[in-house]
């Protein structure tokens, strides 16, 4: 069975995203609405779809999210029961009508192969206009290839477009970047446990892009460098290994780039980083880079 978690908050969209679950043509799922709060009561507009999908509904009394989205989406999927898989779908994206029933249809593909299902997805810009891109995915892939990807801007990932597994949850968690920046991205990498992802092309996840969510706002770009630092952290330092020199190499030098977006490194970090390009880049590379440790020391001592 299928538990869909929807974190409530926004009004604006949530009709639609009620609409395309209605609108599934399996309804071989569950929903489970946790209210963050939200100063606009869905109340009136749930009651117009009751009996068309089961769903539970949920106010909590303290607004969570606006602290930590990570923590919002833990007491939101609590709410669930046992159901195997789980989705957090945002309260303004929708799904295309054949989502569910595309998944169960390839369960016998994917099952005990996969921790982490993906579907196809396009952007959703404000309330009409819908971006002509499909972005697609290898049937097969692993986590950090499509990370990698992702990294590289060759294609996209928002945390609706995902099922994972509830022992994979319950093993990983959603790890507390500020504003759940890359928090989803983690997710992919842990959750997948060594095994790949498995993409269901044939049905599609619609992002809303507006200026009502994080990925839409420009106000925050402060705590966004913040999470960019400890992720790229996670990176170099548990999941590096895993990828080419190549792909090392830019990746090496992305966490060197956002450590420096806002301020000067540390000793400590100019080490950190000189040993991780001891181990994983060639040899010009670190001889550079051991320039700039060299220049920095001198700079300090003087």
């Amino acid at each position: 069975m299928l538990a869909i978690i929807i974190p409530y908050y926004k009004f604006s969209f949530f009709e639609e995203t009620l609409q395309s679950l209605a609108n599934q043509t399996s309804k071989r799922f569950k929903v489970y609405i946790g209210d963050d709060a939200s100063p606009e009561n869905p109340g009136v507009l749930l009651e117009k779809y009751q009996g068309k999908f089961d769903f539970v509904y949920y106010r909590f009394d303290e607004n969570l999210g606006g602290k930590s989205l990570p923590q919002q989406w833990k007491r939101c999927i609590a709410l669930s029961a046992n159901e195997e898989w789980i989705m957090v779908l945002g309260d303004d994206d929708v799904l295309s009508e054949t989502v569910v029933e595309s998944f169960y249809n390839n369960q016998a593909i994917f099952l005990k192969k996969t921790n982490v299902i993906r579907f196809a997805s396009k952007k959703l810009f404000g309330k009409d206009i819908v971006d002509s891109n499909v972005f697609v995915h290898p049937k097969w892939e692993s986590a950090t290839a499509a990370f990698y990807r992702k990294f590289a801007k060759t294609t996209r990932s928002t945390l609706s477009e995902y099922i994972f597994s509830r022992a994979s949850y319950l093993k990983f968690g959603f790890y507390d970047y500020p504003l759940a920046w890359n928090s989803d991205d983690r997710a992919w990498l842990e959750f997948s446990d060594s095994k790949p992802i498995f993409t269901i092309n044939e049905s599609i996840v619609y992002f809303r892009l507006s200026d009502l969510n994080i990925s839409g706002r420009q106000d925050n770009l402060l705590l966004k460098n913040k999470s960019e630092i400890e992720f790229y952290k996670f990176i170099v330092v548990s999941k590096l290994k895993e990828f080419n020199k190549e792909q090392q190499l830019r990746l090496l030098r992305r966490y060197q780039a956002e450590l420096r977006t806002t301020r000067s490194l540390k000793i400590s970090e100019f080490f950190f980083l000189f040993f991780l390009y001891v181990k994983y880049a060639n040899a010009d590379w670190v001889s550079k880079f051991f320039k700039k440790v060299f220049h920095t020391m001198k700079t300090i001592l003087k």
